[in-house]
């Protein structure tokens, strides 16, 4: 029986964790045979109206309550703290890891998380729910059965106002790490390795405030098997957005991701070749939930290659736009605070 620790109570952790665990625990076709979830989080209102849920106030509190060879650890703190948490829970023995996006908010920290992954053998997974989704899976299906042709092109468009959160909570340091990390994985799984041929970042702006590089984001790919994909991500629009389109020789294949938790359907339009409009249920994080718990029980170690990939190319792309500056500086703003206190929420 495998046991949940989620760490960090914030919108991630409590709503969308612990909200995916109890999806999956109780379908019927695949339960999940799990304990119920402890959770960590040093706030003293973390945790207030969850029920079926253990809240502790400190890492070292919820390893007394979790064994780490039956655990599994969800590590819902922000980019800038996670090696630190990820360094104090393998220092507790767990290896178990489902690690929120964006893995890492620069190089240099994605490299010292990789370094401490090989060194302590950890079995880390990113949220990547996408991967997971059923429209994912259509579209590698109309990959591999070319009926639309070669695929050309991918545009990816995500999203959706975010003036409240940025401006109260600076989780995420540009509007590269907030949407474009759920898309990232899921080019380089249908068309292949891929190098940042252009990154840029606008500015939020609400009435008199500026949050530098949190309104827009575009970045370029040129993967290396010719495809071509633009990613844009507007923090600031009006309305919402979760779609890729796949450009091939004969058609055009337009699938349409569920906007929130609040609809778990998804659409695919064909046009071209193939023509037609499916909607379907996509509850795409109880899935991926699901897989992932199953894998560890069985005792499958994860391909980390792809989630390492799209984090590098995240980092290139804030690179080649300045925003690893601002990366390095949340980074920098950690450090001097004690090692035990890293447990925020996001």
């Amino acid at each position: 029986m495998l046991q949940p620790l989620v760490v960090g109570l914030g919108r991630s952790g409590a709503g969308l964790h612990l909200t995916a665990l109890a999806r999956a625990t109780a379908q019927a076709e695949h339960p999940l045979t799990i304990r119920p979830p402890v959770a960590c989080d040093p706030r003293p209102e973390a945790g207030a109206g969850l029920t079926g849920v253990t809240v502790t106030r400190a890492l070292s509190e919820a390893a007394r309550l979790t064994p780490p060879e039956t655990t599994v650890v969800h590590v819902c703190t922000p980019p800038a703290d996670r090696v630190m948490v990820l360094t104090e829970l393998a220092g507790l023995g767990y290896t178990r890891m489902i690690v929120e996006k964006p893995l890492a908010s620069g190089l240099d920290q994605l490299d010292r998380l990789d370094a401490l992954r090989r060194r302590h053998a950890l079995d880390l997974t990113v949220v990547s729910h996408w991967l997971s989704a059923r429209l994912t899976e259509e579209l590698r299906l109309l990959l591999a059965g070319r009926r639309l042709g070669s695929l050309r092109a991918i545009d990816v468009a995500q999203h959706k106002p975010r003036f409240h959160r940025s401006l109260t909570n600076r989780d995420h340091a540009t509007a590269l790490d907030v949407e474009l990390p759920h898309a990232l994985g899921v080019v380089l799984d249908l068309a292949g390795p891929a190098y940042v041929l252009d990154a840029r970042c606008g500015d939020m702006v609400c009435e008199d405030t500026v949050l530098p590089r949190m309104g827009q984001a575009v970045v370029r790919l040129r993967h290396r098997s010719g495809v071509r994909t633009r990613l844009v991500s507007d923090l600031t629009s009006p309305m919402r957005r979760r779609s890729i389109t796949l450009r091939f020789t004969h058609g055009t294949a337009i699938a349409h991701y569920p906007i929130s938790e609040s609809d778990d359907h998804a659409q695919l339009v064909l046009t071209g070749a193939l023509r037609g409009r499916r909607v379907f249920r996509d509850d795409a994080l109880t899935a991926f939930m699901c897989r992932t718990y199953r894998r560890f029980a069985e005792g499958r170690t994860a391909d980390f290659a792809l989630h390492l990939a799209a984090a590098r190319l995240l980092c290139d792309a804030k690179r080649v736009c300045g925003a690893d500056d601002m990366a390095a500086a949340a980074v920098e703003g950690t450090a001097g605070t004690e090692r035990g206190a890293q447990v925020h929420a996001v």
